[in-house]
């Protein structure tokens, strides 16, 4: 009778009864490897600050979802989320889906201003559901910079609830420990010389000056005039971030030195305490290095005709 109690309710520690045939072994012996590193894999998973950080995002944005008036919607974030997971409390929520909200919508009014085939670039924890869920217009290319680990753990269960990226738009995944993120993206398409929108919400960056990195390979890449815009993380001992206007002066600076004019965004009234993060809007001042090389071009161009017609004079 135990036996039988065991069995029914998975009580069992042996998944295979003493009765399997011999000619089962091998079998039994890939359950078991199977088994092992799935339980590893479990455990690994458990272990992973970053796969940790998105999967609190992502309850964040299924919790969100729940509420009688959602400030959004995500239908794939439940998917996302482990058997168990901590509910937010009202105070960590609420900052986070306030600047998912502002990003959204600035994203897509944004696309609306621009005509022809539309570049997003986002930068997020590799657990982002904006390519699935936001309602983007047709030729919107979309590149995702995230980690590879933790993107492809959300692609895996993604696919298995049938999330699709909208029709006549296209989706490429950049690997965040990319050698190369600016070759990498010209690789997949990215172009230069057509406006393009940068979003940065989730991405680990560990400190400020990995972060300006970052920055001068956007400003590389984007056309003058597009848009970068999300929230930073509060870096500690960068600078006083207490202070709004030192901050504001800091962030001014970083952005500036890589040909970018920035605005801080105060959602709602949110105080900087209350969230470890700051919302911005940033606009790129300066020529992508397409286009300084269509300007190279053209004054090659220029100047061997004025060679030529010189020589002719003569």
């Amino acid at each position: 009778m135990e036996s039988l109690v065991a069995s029914r309710f998975g009580l069992c520690t042996n998944p295979f009864p003493s009765w399997l045939p011999l000619s089962c072994s091998s079998m039994k012996r890939n359950f078991l490897i199977s088994t092992s590193k799935a339980n590893l894999r479990a455990q690994s998973q458990q272990n992973d600050p970053l796969l940790n950080a998105a999967f609190e995002r992502a309850a964040a944005r299924f919790q969100e979802s729940q509420r009688s008036d959602p400030l959004f919607i995500d239908p794939y974030a439940g998917c996302l989320l482990p058997v168990k997971f901590d509910v937010l409390s009202e105070q960590r929520l609420l900052p986070y889906c306030l600047a998912t909200k502002f990003i959204d919508d600035k994203l897509l009014s944004a696309l609306d201003k621009v005509d022809g085939p539309k570049q997003v670039v986002l930068f997020t924890d590799g657990m982002d559901t904006r390519p699935f869920r936001l309602n983007w217009p047709a030729s919107t290319i979309i590149y995702d910079v995230s980690p590879e680990e933790v993107f492809r753990t959300a692609t895996e269960k993604l696919q298995d609830v049938g999330a699709k990226i909208p029709r006549r738009c296209v989706f490429h995944h950049v690997p965040l420990n990319s050698s190369n993120l600016q070759h990498i993206l010209g690789n997949k398409g990215f172009n230069g010389t057509k406006p393009s929108i940068w979003a940065f919400q989730g991405l680990p960056v560990m400190n400020m000056e990995i972060f300006k990195d970052i920055l001068c390979v956007i400003s590389n890449l984007a056309m003058k005039g597009s848009l970068l815009l999300g929230e930073l993380p509060l870096w500690p001992g960068e600078t006083d971030f207490r202070c709004k206007s030192t901050t504001k002066r800091c962030l001014e600076s970083l952005f500036m030195s890589c040909g970018f004019h920035v605005e801080v965004i105060e959602c709602n009234g949110l105080l900087m305490e209350e969230y470890a993060n700051i919302l911005f809007v940033a606009e790129h001042l300066r020529f992508s290095d397409d286009q300084m090389e269509i300007w190279r071009r053209e004054l090659q161009r220029i100047e061997e005709e004025g060679d030529e017609e010189g020589f002719e004079e003569l």
